[in-house]
């Protein structure tokens, strides 16, 4: 759990650290403007940005009742927060598995890409796609279930 917040983390105390620095330099915007990008860059790297996370047992079994997609994802991954970005509102309609917080979802990643842990790693109709086009996921977020 607790290495999920360390990027975030970085962030906000190196963003600190320059703007402190800038600030005592005599140059408060610049150092507003650095501290907002560097806490934007937290939160987007955070977990908090993410949709709430389940279990990898749970997210199978309700993509099997409901069909939706299942993304295995963790923080600090630039690939998956393009795709959660690129995926708007439909990003809450898919089934979210940090496998940084569950053993199983990194198991299921591990078991679909050859014992890499490739995120993201969407499941549809219980089959891997590593990386995919977020167009794609979003296409397969609004297919009716079967």
């Amino acid at each position: 759990m607790m290495r999920a917040w360390v990027l975030p983390m970085l962030l906000v105390i190196g963003g600190s650290a320059v703007a402190v620095g800038l600030a005592f330099r005599g140059d408060p915007g610049t150092a507003a403007a650095f501290l907002l990008v560097f806490l934007l860059l937290a939160g987007v790297h955070s977990p908090l940005f993410f949709p709430r996370s389940i279990g990898a047992t749970e997210a199978q079994r309700r993509s099997a009742v409901d069909g939706r997609p299942i993304v295995y994802w963790r923080s600090g991954c630039q690939y998956c927060v393009r795709l959660r970005i690129r995926l708007g509102r439909s990003a809450r309609q898919l089934h979210w598995v940090d496998i940084w917080r569950d053993p199983a979802g990194a198991a299921a990643v591990r078991a679909a890409n050859e014992g890499n842990e490739t995120v993201p790693t969407v499941v549809v109709a219980g089959r891997a796609h590593v990386n995919p086009d977020p167009a794609w996921v979003r296409e397969q977020a609004a297919r009716p279930a079967p």
